[in-house]
């Protein structure tokens, strides 16, 4: 590492950087907690979009009349939603060198979201291994928890993905 760079970047041309993301397979050790900025504010186009694309048009996520006469007195923002938002939160460090996901597990919605909150994601590693069939690759999991704007928990789940075991040589083959 070159100390005059800026952390997260690497040096690939004179005066030419590029940034680097998703971490190694040697930085995504067990016990390492990661907090996930920005923030991330669900708006309404999340909310529609996303149930859109799902087919989940159940009236508690789409029509403001009818979410307004249910406990929660307004759209709820579909669950599908928001893994997504918060999974994709943690991509530019955690998995941002994936070559493919192998589960997501033990996904609870702990407390509900509505449009207009602001999420916060931490993602901790729990283990890493060598990949038995693919002998460059490792296999990382991790846990995943996600915060409203009030410090209420509101999601928490297990994922499990490929990562390569040479950074740097991944980095360098897709010019990435």
């Amino acid at each position: 590492m070159n100390p005059g760079l800026p952390h997260g970047y690497r040096l690939i041309g004179e005066d030419r950087i590029r940034e680097s993301v998703g971490l190694s397979y040697p930085e995504l050790a067990p016990g390492l907690t990661i907090e996930h900025r920005p923030g991330r504010t669900v708006t309404e186009l999340d909310n529609l979009l996303g149930a859109a694309l799902s087919g989940n048009v159940a009236p508690i996520h789409t029509e403001a009349h009818y979410s307004s006469q249910t406990q929660w007195g307004r759209l709820l923002v579909c669950s599908g939603v928001t893994l997504n938002l918060v999974a994709g939160m943690t991509v530019r460090s955690i998995s941002g060198l994936t070559t493919a996901n192998l589960a997501v597990d033990q996904v609870r919605f702990t407390s509900p979201v509505h449009i207009g909150d602001t999420l916060y994601a931490e993602t901790k590693s729990l283990t890493r291994r060598t990949s038995e069939s693919r002998p460059d690759t490792g296999v990382i999991t991790c846990r995943t928890t996600a915060r409203n704007q009030d410090n209420t928990s509101v999601l928490a789940f297990t994922r499990t993905f490929l990562v390569p075991l040479d950074a740097e040589a991944a980095r360098n083959a897709t010019h990435y």
